[in-house]
């Protein structure tokens, strides 16, 4: 099931498909006892040390989550408390915002002159018809989407169904407390470099994306237990599997979604690293994957990199 995880596990713009945040809770700052493992899992946080006391908290999220998947491991309170700004894929604010939907919109839809239906084979509009069916949906409704935005909307609302939100997700649990505490913010990537992720495909990687999400939306529910079990434990061996799966049926997707996002992102950490900054980065776990994820780059460039368990040094 490699396109869904794909999708959930790295792109944040699936986000914007599904209902408006809520409001997040927080705490005071909590005691030691916080940091210290529950028994659950240490999480999937590494810490990078560099030059003249840099120091990353690379965190790992999952983007959609659900009430129960809540608390986070110790090491995500650790890291935000032992950081002095957050980094996250998306500016602070940006997969909130109606510049982020209304362009999803722009990009996303045919003209008045042509159709989804027109534009897919008569298998995939009949799947995508027994999709809406399934989920209540005028299939109508659907039939000025283009391809890769039909993929997202199939992605977000099959993830809804198992009560996975975005105002649930890592990422967004961290903004927003960032933003109550005062504590600054910056992104890797704008919000059209995200949309453009989906938007510049071919129409035959938009067919190939949508047809290989409606093959596997019965799996969804399963898939994403074991994908949420590895998180929490730290699996990239596991994680890397699930990803990379089928990765040689899609190398340009792999390559468009992942690694050149990566070799992207490695600079800017490493100079923040060689400022010696103390960041909270809080990316899909899917980038820590590999020989060209974030760990391995980081490590390459001199840095020492520890899982937050094997770290006593705070």
């Amino acid at each position: 099931m490699p396109i869904i995880r794909l999708i959930s596990a790295l792109a944040l713009i699936v986000c914007a498909m599904a209902c408006g945040r809520e409001e997040e809770k927080t705490n005071g700052k909590p005691d030691a006892a916080a940091f210290v493992s529950d028994g659950a899992g240490d999480g999937s946080v590494w810490v990078v040390d560099g030059p003249n006391g840099g120091r990353l908290f690379l965190c790992g999220t999952i983007h959609i989550l659900r009430e129960k998947d809540y608390p986070l491991a110790p090491a995500y309170e650790a890291a935000y408390m032992y950081s002095n700004k957050i980094v996250l894929e998306l500016p602070p604010g940006a997969a909130s915002g109606s510049e982020l939907t209304s362009r999803m919109s722009q990009l996303g839809m045919y003209s008045a002159d042509t159709s989804l239906e027109k534009n897919v084979s008569p298998e995939t509009w009949a799947a995508v018809k027994q999709w809406c069916a399934k989920r209540g949906v005028e299939s109508s409704s659907m039939n000025r989407y283009r391809p890769w935005f039909m993929a997202l909307l199939i992605t977000s609302m099959e993830y809804a169904a198992l009560g996975a939100k975005p105002d649930k997700g890592v990422d967004t649990h961290f903004e927003e407390r960032a933003k109550k505490d005062g504590k600054p913010g910056i992104g890797l990537e704008t919000v059209e470099f995200q949309i453009q992720l989906f938007a510049s495909l071919s129409d035959k990687q938009q067919n190939e994306l949508l047809d290989q999400t409606l093959a596997e939306i019965s799996s969804v529910a399963v898939e994403f237990e074991k994908l949420l079990k590895a998180w929490k434990h730290g699996d990239l061996k596991t994680l890397q599997g699930m990803l990379f799966s089928e990765a040689e049926k899609y190398p340009d997707l792999m390559n468009l979604f992942l690694t050149a996002r990566n070799l992207a992102w490695v600079d800017p950490l490493d100079k923040m690293l060689k400022n010696g900054e103390k960041v909270m980065v809080l990316v899909g776990t899917g980038h820590f994957t590999s020989d060209t994820g974030l760990i391995e780059l980081l490590r390459k460039r001199g840095h020492r990199v520890r899982h937050y368990s094997e770290v006593t040094d705070f």
